[in-house]
């Protein structure tokens, strides 16, 4: 598949580096900057291109004439908007991906038809990162809550402790603490290794579990893993930027919200959005002012300036300080790996929720969900069976028959309204919802071919 990437920041770096380590891909990335593009050569099997994003002939230069997918990832929305409509114009690009971070933009989709802005698919990180949060408040305790088949199955991350049901115990044990619910383990990750889990595995405190239960069951798989923490009711936000007051928009209704930015201006723009929360213009990592509004009765502080240091280290000190839990936005991996579960809860990599999204529409065969999982290593996919046991490679076929590569497991079947915890005898049915757990995302390809029905499919 022929990628085109348009921008080589942060998200845009990223990208390159997921979609280059599949072997199907051949990605050509263009950027403005030659270091930044001469950095990413180094390291990557990818071409570079010099240029404007949306000049028609540095496209023409990049490859869009046989391009599969134009990715548009600027840090300028009208840039990424004018790049797809010259792919489409020019030459009547397939796909067509753009980042909008503008919400007066993302508010009016009447632009994005093909008679008008030929966008297939809009992408917002900062309202990705957002919904992320959002999730993560809603059950505190856990690293990561990925929705999966309309939001009816979540797949959730959280580390054990020695409060939690199941902590030393076999995972078999789990049918009788909780009998009547549907959910499974699904990976265990520990001292950042793999484990595949099953019947005999025990549970050790300090494991990464990720279980995935049917939405009305996550708390009770939650118990099982550690103590269920008391629901967020204060949250305190570092930074006003478009993350933090969307953040705040989401959270006033039902959360004491309190912001603090230290712009004035930006902060009086931001109290005229929104109708609960608390706008202070200040330094969040002024620790009188921190002090002075109660830092050690806050549930959740999020650190969500543009600058990932500012970030880690207003989180320690609101840490240190008091505050119950706290989240910092960072954007390398590797700091990420250094803070979180030290001083640090969460480290909340943009890159990594925003590849997900992406990755759901590049797939080959019909993958509707993609959750990048642990710094991008693992993959969980939800993926839709179609056709008839002739067509297909799974439909009519029990698991224990599928040729899954290694690391790769069928978890859960949604099928309808029901969801179907999977076992080896389960035979897949035709427009199934299958969710899978890979921990070695680059045999890809092999689950894309799985998936992926005849040519006398219509």
């Amino acid at each position: 598949m022929k990628i085109l990437i348009l921008g080589a920041g942060q998200v845009g770096s990223s990208a390159a580096y997921h979609l280059s380590k599949e072997d199907a891909n051949e990605v050509t990335v263009v950027d403005v900057r030659p270091d930044i593009l001469r950095d990413l050569q180094d390291r990557l099997d990818i071409r570079t291109v010099v240029g404007h994003a949306a000049y028609p002939d540095v496209l023409e230069r990049a490859g869009a004439n046989d391009a599969d997918i134009v990715i548009a990832l600027t840090d300028t929305d009208e840039i990424n908007m004018v790049a797809c409509q010259v792919a489409y114009s020019l030459y009547h690009t397939p796909t067509k991906i753009s980042r909008i971070r503008s919400a007066e933009y993302m508010n009016a989709p009447k632009l994005f038809a093909q008679d008008a802005l030929p966008v297939d698919v809009r992408i917002s990180p900062e309202q990705l990162v957002c919904d992320y949060i959002e999730q993560l408040l809603v059950y505190p305790g856990a690293l990561q809550v990925l929705d999966f088949a309309a939001g009816r199955v979540r797949l959730v991350g959280a580390r054990a402790d020695h409060r939690g049901s199941l902590v030393g115990q076999k995972i078999s044990a789990l049918k009788e603490h909780i009998p009547d619910t549907e959910g499974r383990i699904a990976a265990i990750y520990r001292d950042g290794k793999s484990l595949q889990p099953d019947g005999d595995t025990i549970i050790n405190e300090g494991d990464e579990v990720f279980f995935i239960a049917a939405r009305e069951d996550v708390r009770a798989f939650m118990s099982e893993v550690r103590k269920l923490e008391d629901p967020v009711r204060r949250v305190m936000i570092a930074g006003g930027g478009n993350i933090g007051m969307r953040l705040a928009l989401a959270l006033e209704e039902h959360n004491q919200v309190k912001i603090i930015e230290r712009d004035p201006a930006r902060a009086r723009l931001i109290s005229e959005h929104l109708n609960k929360a608390i706008v202070l213009v200040g330094d969040a990592a002024d620790e009188e002012l921190l002090l002075e509004e109660d830092i050690d009765r806050v549930d959740v502080f999020c650190s969500l300036t543009n600058a990932e240091e500012a970030n880690i280290l207003t989180a320690m000190l609101a840490k240190r300080l008091g505050a119950h839990k706290v989240m910092a936005l960072i954007n390398r991996p590797s700091f990420g790996d250094l803070v979180q579960s030290d001083t640090i809860d969460i480290a909340i990599s943009p890159q990594q929720i925003t590849i997900g999204s992406l990755l759901a529409h590049i797939r080959r065969g019909d993958v509707v969900k993609v959750h990048s999982l642990r710094r991008g290593a693992a993959e969980a996919i939800e993926a839709v069976a179609h056709g008839d046991s002739v067509e297909s490679k799974v439909v009519g076929r029990k698991i224990e028959d599928l040729e899954l590569p290694k690391g790769t497991g069928i978890v859960t079947i949604v099928r309808g309204n029901d969801v179907i915890m999977a076992h080896h005898d389960t035979v897949i049915e035709t427009d199934d919802h299958v969710i899978l757990f890979m921990t070695d995302r680059r045999k890809i390809n092999k689950i894309e071919d799985l998936f992926q029905v005849g040519v006398s499919f219509v």
